[in-house]
C-alpha cells in the first residue's frame, strides 16, 4: 500500500502567518494569523511583521496539525515560502521551515510565492487549467503575465515596471483618507459609485505595464478638486473609488487581451490577492466569453495570501522529486521563468 504524501506549507511573506496541511493532494486544514497592528500604520512595517511571525508561527502551525488530525511525525515534507517578500518575514518562516524539517528528516521545499498564486488554482478545482494557460497574477507587490506550459515550465511575458495594482489600490486609499488594507474598501465603495472621473492611462509598449504614472495623476487629481472644495472626497467617494477602480481594471484587461492575442492560449488563470476584486473577476470572465475562452478563478481563500497554495507547489514539488537543500536562502525578489 502507497503511504500517504502529506505536506505541511508555510507561508510568511508579508504580514500574514500561514500554515496548511495537504494530504494526497486534498486540502485538510488552512490557518492564518493576520496582523492587525500594522492598521493603525497605513501599511505593513516590516519589522513588526517579523517580530508577529515569530510570535504566530508556533501557535498557527499546531493548529493546522490539530485541525487536520495529522501528527507532525506523519509529514512526508515542509514547504514554504522562500521569496519573494520581506526580508524579516521571509526568515521567520525558512528558519522555521527547515529546522522543523531537519528534526524530523524529511525533506524540505521552498516555493516561489508567485507560482503559489498561479497553482492556487490547483486546489480542489476539477478540473484545474490545462497546460498550457496564460496567468494574470496580480497582487499587492507583483502584476505579472506569466505563460504556463508545465508545473516547472514558466515564462514570464508582461509584467509591471514600478508599482503594482494592488500597490495603486492600497496608495489611492490612503490619499482618500481610507484605513489599510484600502483595496477592499475601494471595491466596496465602487459598487454605489459611477466611473465618472477620467485618469491618465500610461503608455507602456509590449504586455509590460505601470501604474506609478496613474497614482500620480489620481494625486494631482485630487489635489486639484480639494483646492477647489475641500469636500470634494468625501462628497464623492464612490464614484473616485468607481474610477480608481475602472482605470486599474481597463489596463489589466488591455495587456491581458494583447497577450491572449500573441499567445494564443486555450484557458486563461486570474490569481493574487487583487483577484479578489469584484470588478476585476467580471471583466476577466467577460474577457473569456468575449475571446471564446475558458477561464479559471481561485475560491476568494485562495487569492490572498495563505499556506494551502505554498502546499500545493510542495506536493507537486515532492511528486516530481524536487527537493530544497538546507542552505536555501529566502530572497526579497525574484522572477518566474
Amino acid at each position: 500500500m502507497e503511504k500517504d504524501r502529506i505536506i505541511l506549507g508555510i507561508e510568511s511573506s508579508c504580514d500574514d502567518t500561514g500554515a496548511a496541511i495537504m494530504k494526497n493532494g486534498k486540502i485538510l486544514a488552512n490557518v492564518i494569523a493576520d496582523q492587525k497592528v500594522h492598521a493603525k500604520y497605513g501599511g505593513v512595517v516590516p519589522e513588526l511583521a517579523s517580530r508577529a511571525h515569530q510570535k504566530n508561527i508556533v501557535p498557527t502551525v499546531q493548529i493546522a496539525l490539530e485541525e487536520a488530525g495529522v501528527k507532525k511525525e506523519e509529514l512526508s515534507a515542509i514547504a514554504y515560502t522562500k521569496g519573494p517578500g520581506l526580508m524579516g518575514s521571509l526568515l521567520v518562516g525558512t528558519s522555521f521551515a527547515k529546522s522543523m524539517a531537519m528534526s524530523l528528516g524529511i525533506p524540505s521545499i521552498g516555493v516561489d510565492h508567485m507560482r503559489g498564486h498561479i497553482f492556487s488554482h490547483f486546489i480542489d478545482q476539477d478540473p484545474p487549467p490545462a497546460f498550457p494557460f496564460l496567468s494574470l497574477v496580480v497582487s499587492g507587490g507583483h502584476t505579472q503575465l506569466v505563460m504556463v506550459r508545465g508545473p516547472h515550465d514558466m515564462e514570464l511575458i508582461g509584467k509591471t515596471l514600478d508599482d503594482a495594482a494592488g500597490e495603486a489600490f492600497d496608495k489611492t486609499a490612503k490619499m482618500l483618507g481610507l484605513p489599510y488594507p484600502g483595496g477592499p474598501i475601494i471595491d466596496r465603495k465602487a459598487r454605489s459609485g459611477t466611473a465618472r472621473f477620467s485618469f491618465n492611462k500610461p503608455r507602456i509598449e509590449g504586455l509590460d505595464m505601470s501604474f506609478s504614472g496613474l497614482k500620480t495623476s489620481i494625486l494631482y487629481f485630487l489635489r486639484d478638486e480639494k483646492e477647489k472644495d475641500p469636500g470634494f472626497i468625501e462628497q464623492h467617494m464612490d464614484d473616485i473609488c468607481a474610477s480608481v477602480q475602472s482605470v486599474i481594471t481597463e489596463i489589466l484587461m488591455e495587456k491581458l487581451e494583447k497577450a491572449i492575442r500573441i499567445h494564443r492560449p486555450q484557458e486563461i488563470a486570474l490569481a493574487g490577492g487583487v483577484a479578489a476584486n469584484s470588478q476585476i473577476r467580471e471583466a476577466f470572465e467577460k474577457m473569456g466569453k468575449t475571446m471564446d475562452i475558458k477561464t479559471h478563478i481561485p475560491p476568494f481563500k485562495y487569492c490572498t495570501d495563505n499556506a494551502a497554495m505554498i502546499a500545493m507547489v510542495g506536493d507537486i514539488d515532492l511528486g516530481h522529486g524536487r527537493v530544497s537543500s538546507l542552505d536555501t536562502v529566502p530572497i526579497t525578489s525574484q522572477s518566474i521563468g
